[in-house]
């Protein structure tokens, strides 16, 4: 794609948590395109544009590994007596948790040295007249923004690979390396995250006040086959509910 950017991220550990697992944590085997977008977004972002994934490239061997994590079972309550609201109404109450009475030990299934390569483009959500696609249009001037701060190491906050305690490093590339030779062939990963999309809904959350704009959220899911170490993402709009 003429108007697109080539990223290639790693990092010591990654976890794209599978919905499905409520309890214990088990990763996806690759990034999702939700996650590949919050790497992009970290870097650069603004209101008016959206990033949207083209290709992810699985750049290393799969490889998990298990932790245990001490996690805590309850967290603090927004209403009643010793919850935010009362609060914020006065100095009395305590919103502290005692780790020694609520500590629970979780166990989570995450990848381990992860390298991938992001292939994706910007959608600007109010083009300009005509295509877009004359010289200075609104995409190329963002992807130029964004190659600098790539081509620099700069970022609005850390990326991260899944969760924040897995950070991830970048860097900005014209070519992507070949495929891993386990990663040749054809793979069926099964129905795959692919991002939060958002449904008008007239009794769902106000996202714009002025004009009373009511949305709920809604995630879509994709099924991913990686041929050679790369997945092909499909348009938001053909993933399913």
């Amino acid at each position: 794609m003429a108007y697109g950017i080539k990223l290639k991220v790693w990092g010591d550990y990654a976890a794209f948590n599978r919905p499905e697992m409520k309890v214990e944590r088990v990763s996806y085997d690759v990034m999702t395109p939700s996650a590949a977008r919050g790497v992009l977004e970290a870097i650069y972002w603004k209101p008016q544009m959206r990033w949207i994934i083209d290709r992810i490239h699985v750049l290393n061997p799969i490889r998990f590994t298990s932790v245990r994590r001490n996690e805590i079972d309850t967290k603090i309550p927004v209403k009643g007596s010793t919850g935010i609201s009362a609060a914020m109404k006065s100095n009395q109450v305590s919103l502290g948790i005692s780790v020694q009475d609520h500590r629970q030990q979780r166990a989570a299934m995450i990848l381990r040295d992860v390298c991938y390569g992001v292939e994706a483009h910007v959608e600007v959500l109010n083009p300009t007249e005509g295509d877009g696609r004359e010289l200075g249009a609104p995409e190329a001037k963002h992807l130029e923004m964004f190659k600098r701060r790539a081509g620099r190491g700069q970022y609005f906050h850390h990326p991260y690979l899944g969760c924040r305690e897995h950070p991830a490093s970048f860097e900005l590339i014209e070519m992507l390396p070949p495929c891993h030779d386990e990663l040749r062939g054809e793979r069926d990963l099964g129905f795959m995250l692919h991002d939060i999309d958002f449904v008008a809904d007239p009794h769902g959350t106000v996202v714009e006040s002025s004009a009373g704009l009511r949305v709920r959220t809604e995630p879509r899911f994709f099924r991913a086959t990686m041929r050679d170490g790369v997945i092909d993402v499909p348009p938001l709009s053909e993933a399913r509910a």
